[in-house]
Formats: structure tokens, C-alpha cells, sequence
């Protein structure tokens, strides 16, 4: 299976539901977030930035301090989460071609226009789930269409 270079979606919504399923057992230290994602802490903590900063999560400090949801799960959508951490960046992994080259002055607008509705399409598609749906495994793969 292709991995993607920017795991921070997935780091992210996997962070979101482990403590969505510790609601109750108080805040979850960056260690223990890290070993559950398989990153490097410091990685953990990076993608919780923009998601404290947009209000879905809080951290306390000290010895019993650590991570926790500050928005219900069932109100943080996917597409949120994938807005916040994929902001402008190219979805398609855009490029910059030779200025002087015929084919690049046309299809850089044409990959740029492609790259924003390809994004708009994975958002409309996140928008459908949301991080409860997640921890309650109720996001299953679509069916293929016959012949395909």
C-alpha cells in the first residue's frame, strides 16, 4: 500500500479518537499518544497545535497533565480536521515548472483549478464523519461499482 508523506490527517483523527475513548480516564500524556500513533512525540504535539488553537482539544500541564477533547467527538467532523491541518497546501502535490516552457505556463492554472475541487471533493466527503464515527468503527469502505 502507497503511504502518503503527510500522515498529519491520520496522526490526527487517530489522537482524536484514542482520547474521544478516553473521555473519562482524564488527560492522556504526549508519550502515550506517540506509542498509540507510532510517532515521535514531539510530531504528536505539532498536530495538536492547530487542532488546540481551533478549540477541539486542551492540554494540562504537570505530572497528571497531558491531552484531552474539549469538543464532543460526535461534533468534530473529519472534514474540519482535514481543513485544518491541509489549509492551502496542494492535495495533488503541485510543482513549479520551467517558466519558459509552453506546456507549464497552461497547465499550472489547470492542475491548480484540478487540485482545488479535487480538495473540495475530499472535504464534502470527511463532512459525512465525524470522529465518533471513528471510534465507533461505523466508516466502512464503499462498495466498488459493478465491472470496475
Amino acid at each position: 500500500m502507497a503511504r502518503s508523506k503527510n500522515t498529519q490527517f491520520a496522526v490526527a483523527v487517530h489522537v482524536l479518537t484514542y482520547l474521544a475513548g478516553m473521555a473519562d480516564g482524564g488527560p492522556v500524556s504526549s508519550d502515550e499518544l506517540s506509542e498509540s500513533t507510532n510517532v515521535n512525540p514531539v510530531y504528536v504535539r505539532r498536530v495538536l497545535g492547530p487542532l488546540r488553537e481551533a478549540g477541539l482539544v486542551r492540554s494540562r500541564p504537570g505530572v497528571h497533565g497531558g491531552w484531552e477533547l474539549a469538543t464532543p467527538a460526535h461534533d468534530v467532523t473529519l472534514a474540519r480536521v482535514w481543513r485544518l491541518l491541509q489549509g492551502a497546501d496542494p492535495v495533488l502535490g503541485l510543482h513549479g515548472p520551467a517558466p519558459d516552457c509552453p506546456v507549464g505556463r497552461g497547465i499550472q492554472r489547470s492542475l491548480t483549478a484540478l487540485d482545488s475541487a479535487v480538495s473540495d471533493a475530499v472535504a464534502a466527503e470527511l463532512e459525512r464523519f465525524t470522529v465518533h464515527d471513528v471510534l465507533m468503527r461505523q466508516i466502512e469502505q464503499p462498495a466498488k461499482p459493478a465491472g470496475g
